[in-house]
């Protein structure tokens, strides 16, 4: 055929017809393969439930089986609205956070075992109680917020609530201290509840308005010094009043990983927001140099950092307050080999808290270094699929958002797991998703299904054809 005679297919543009069939496929084939991912979380969470009770037990129980059954119903429900509300999102995330939630489930009913814990009042069964509760709330987030960018009206609220949420554990009265820090608050006769684990939701929401709002005069503006360029002296306000933020959680509410995370979001988004190196610095050094005036002045920051440095002495180890906790989740790790001891069939009870501040350490020693960095490649993918889902948005603030609540799950991670394996100074914070704490999951989910509606939103909005 001679070549003038050829015809050229169009290229389809958006909005043609076989644009619109893609279109239409793609969210169906996104939410057939999260719901075959979900269906494999919720296996292997029970059969990691059997594998406790056969280890520890010798025999099955249904009890906790049919409550993660009912978990994996509200799991598969909130699914069922994503095919309707968020066709697009990401079709990783909830399965991740299932699977998580699941394996943490089945860790802590492995330490009611080793207890003697049971029935309605163990703390597996209050965690099954409070993931029912988080997923609910997740189901909440995904059904009233359509749209991601409504978040940004409601910056300065946003800021206001965190203030409220922190400050709520030095109410007289409604403030209740726990293993020495004061960051949680009574609800009714029993129940606690931990603030700040909603606050650094909200203080991400009101960091990524503001510094959308106020980026030019952060970014553009300052002095070079050294090869960096500083900002000028009123411009270090925000960085200044978040600082203090942080200190006084650490002074007044004896908690030194909470500040660090504050801290950490803020920096880490200012320097997306501002492109300059030169935040991270003086962020980082009043932050170290705070740290340091807080070890030499304050008995608790003192005590994190002297068990930390010299964690095998004898006279830290047997201290009250010591490093007894720190070398027994050490001990467990190493106990764990590289392929664990199988579940059910550790001793993860000799270390104390293992259900919350050293589940890591748990399920090190019973699942092994193999499973540990399995774990940790969830947390990774996890993170990876929210930086993804910020840096393919369009709007600023949707980006600094998706990236700040990512950020904090991958350094509340770091915090949680370089404190059990002594990288760093051991905190109080929990582990995203595994560790028992109701307010840490409820917060997680909130994450997660803000991040699954940024997916959503990202993936519709309208693009530039040329």
């Amino acid at each position: 055929m001679p070549a003038s005679s050829r015809v050229q297919a169009p290229t389809a543009r958006p909005g043609s017809k076989p644009d619109k069939v893609r279109r239409l496929h793609l969210p169906q084939k996104m939410r057939n393969l999260e719901l075959f991912l979900v269906l494999i979380a919720c296996s292997i969470n029970a059969g990691a439930v059997v594998l406790v009770q056969l280890g520890a037990l010798g025999q099955i129980d249904t009890t906790l089986v049919l409550l993660g059954a009912s978990l994996s119903i509200l799991v598969l429900t909130l699914h069922v609205v994503m095919r309707f509300v968020a066709r697009d999102a990401d079709p990783f995330i909830l399965p991740i956070a299932t699977l998580l939630n699941g394996l943490g489930i089945a860790m802590i009913y492995r330490i009611d075992i080793a207890d003697g814990a049971a029935g309605w009042s163990s703390a597996a069964v209050r965690q099954t109680a409070w993931s029912a509760l988080a997923i609910a709330c997740a189901i909440v987030v995904i059904l009233v917020i359509r749209n991601h960018r409504i978040l940004f009206r409601y910056t300065y609220i946003a800021g206001f609530v965190a203030v409220i949420l922190l400050l709520l554990p030095l109410a007289p009265g409604l403030g209740r201290e726990v293993s020495g820090a004061r960051v949680w608050i009574g609800i009714g006769e029993f129940a606690t509840f931990q603030p700040g684990e909603i606050a650094k939701i909200a203080l991400a929401i009101f960091f990524a308005g503001y510094l959308v709002r106020n980026r030019d005069s952060l970014s553009m503006v300052g002095k070079r010094f050294m090869g960096m360029h500083f900002p000028r002296l009123r411009d270090l306000g925000p960085i200044l009043v978040v600082w203090a933020l942080s200190m006084s959680v650490i002074i007044f509410q004896r908690d030194l990983g909470t500040a660090l995370l504050y801290f950490g979001l803020f920096l880490v988004m200012l320097y997306l927001a501002t492109g300059r190196l030169s935040w991270v610095v003086l962020g980082m050094a009043l932050f170290l140099g705070g740290a340091i005036l807080a070890s030499q002045t304050l008995t608790y920051v003192n005590g994190r950092f002297t068990n930390w440095l010299d964690a095998m002495n004898p006279d830290v180890y047997n201290a009250q307050g010591g490093s007894f906790q720190l070398v027994q989740g050490l001990f467990g790790l190493a106990k764990g080999g590289l392929l664990g001891t199988g579940l059910g069939q550790g001793r993860p009870d000799l270390t104390p808290v293992p259900q919350s501040d050293y589940i890591i350490a748990s399920l090190g020693e019973e699942l092994g270094l193999a499973g540990v960095f399995a774990i940790l490649a969830l947390y990774l993918l996890f993170v990876a699929r929210g930086f993804r889902i910020g840096f393919a948005g369009q709007d600023d603030f949707g980006k600094l958002l998706a990236v700040g609540l990512s950020f904090v799950v991958a350094l509340q991670c770091f915090i949680v797991i370089g404190g059990v394996t002594r990288v760093i100074p051991l905190t109080g914070l929990t582990t995203p998703f595994l560790a028992a704490g109701g307010s840490s999951l409820v917060a997680n989910w909130i994450i997660a299904a803000l991040l699954l509606r940024l997916s959503d939103t990202v993936r519709n909005q309208p693009r530039l054809v040329i």
